[in-house]
């Protein structure tokens, strides 16, 4: 990735970034402070409705995680104007709607982590925690709030 901006990296990759969500509700798509870029929880695009372990399987799961990263992109993208002003992903927090007997959680949210590290390399590398839920918004299979540190 040495001297290839994110954008190119992303037609390498050949991902094309949906349009930035928004807020399901009164509360804000992103919020900044000093040199830290908190987005709101997003989910799937397609409003995926159902649980891991009775609708869906873990690598569907993966799957719903990675177009979660494409949101949160996005929103980064109109955001930002720029990806490459992402400095490194810092904290990634997954919430998988889940049966109770679900355990592959982290397989689910591997799916995020991936798509962050193939697009930015080792600034995509973070710190994480995933939950199983027993329900979330919309009935959405998973949900991710977000933490980067940007250039200001």
């Amino acid at each position: 990735m040495s001297g290839q901006t994110i954008e190119e990296r992303l037609q390498e990759l050949n991902i094309t970034l949906p349009a930035a969500s928004q807020p399901a509700a009164k509360y804000a798509n992103f919020v900044i402070v000093g040199d830290l870029m908190y987005v709101s929880g997003k989910g799937p695009s397609g409003n995926p409705k159902g649980k891991l372990g009775i609708d869906y399987t873990t690598e569907q799961g993966y799957a719903f995680a990675r177009e979660t990263a494409l949101e949160v992109l996005a929103v980064l993208q109109s955001a930002l104007g720029s990806l490459d002003k992402v400095k490194r992903a810092v904290k990634v927090q997954g919430f998988v709607n889940a049966s109770a007997a679900f355990e592959e959680h982290h397989k689910v949210l591997n799916g995020f982590s991936d798509l962050l590290l193939e697009v930015f390399g080792d600034k995509g590398l973070h710190a994480r925690s995933v939950f199983g839920a027993v329900s979330v918004r919309d009935n959405l299979p998973i949900i991710v709030d977000t933490i980067f540190q940007i250039e200001t």
